[in-house]
This record gives C-alpha cells, structure tokens and sequence, in this order.
C-alpha cells in the first residue's frame, strides 16, 4: 500500500486530505464558530460533535441561534499547536447554518453528546452542514520542503 505524496501550500504548510481534516476536527471537543452580526464578523466558541460532514452544537436564544434560522454562511475553525515545538495544525469548515427541528434534535440528542458551551437553559440544536472543508499542517523542520533556489 502506497500513500499519496504530500502536497505544501506556497507557505510550507502541508495541506490535509479531506478525510484527515475530519478525524481532525473529531478529535478536539471545542471550535470557533465565526458568522456575522450587523455586518461585522463575531467568533464565538462552541462545544461540537461532528456527524458525517456535519457540524452539531447547541446554543440558547442569540446570535448564534439567529444566524442559523438565517441560514448564514458561516466559518468552523480548530486547531492544536505545540508552541515549543513549533507545530501544529488548522481545520477550516464552511456552510449554512440551520436549526434542527426539535423532534429531529431530541432524537439526536438521545444519542449525541451535544453540550452547549455556556450553562444554557432553552437550548437549539444547531446544524453546520459542511460545503468547505480544508487544513493545513505545520510539520518539523526536517519535513519541510526546501524553498526553490532563485534563478537570477
């Protein structure tokens, strides 16, 4: 069995395979949702699970909850860097956003942890439905590709 060659942005950033991006964001409990409000971007943490291609989190009544009944596009963001060793990695997910019907999202709920991040009374389930999905790595020293020699 042969692995695919790996492939590096015009940074050095290794870029990830659509199915390493999702183990990735499986593996981390908290995200940062970013979706606008009055026209200006608002980044927001939310406790997720991730379902297939699909985002799920809870929220109470608020911008968040507004933005999905919308249907707004919105970014998904998560990531895990080691600051000593200088490396590391980005997820990025993008997609509408909606609200899960509340028979839908109880027969989630009974068999998907979604917590909402803050203590929440009246909460919503709330779907990120992935249309974009990419990732980048940064990888040690040594496995970094060497920048092309100028030619002049």
């Amino acid at each position: 069995m042969s692995s695919l060659p790996r492939q590096f942005d015009h940074s050095g950033l290794q870029i990830l395979a659509e199915q390493e991006c999702l183990d990735l964001l499986s593996s981390v409990p908290l995200g940062r949702l970013v979706f606008t409000r009055g026209g200006l971007p608002v980044i927001r943490l939310v406790n997720f699970v991730v379902d297939d291609r699909t985002l799920l989190f809870a929220t109470a009544d608020g911008d968040k909850y507004r933005a999905a009944e919308r249907g707004d596009v919105v970014a998904f963001e998560v990531d895990d860097v080691d600051l000593e060793r200088h490396l590391g990695w980005t997820v990025t997910a993008a997609g509408h956003l909606s609200v899960i019907d509340p028979d839908e999202a109880a027969l989630i709920l009974a068999a998907v942890p979604v917590r909402p991040w803050a203590p929440n009374r009246d909460r919503h389930l709330i779907r990120l439905a992935i249309e974009v999905l990419e990732g980048r790595r940064l990888v040690a020293w040594g496995e970094r590709p060497r920048p092309e020699a100028d030619a002049g």
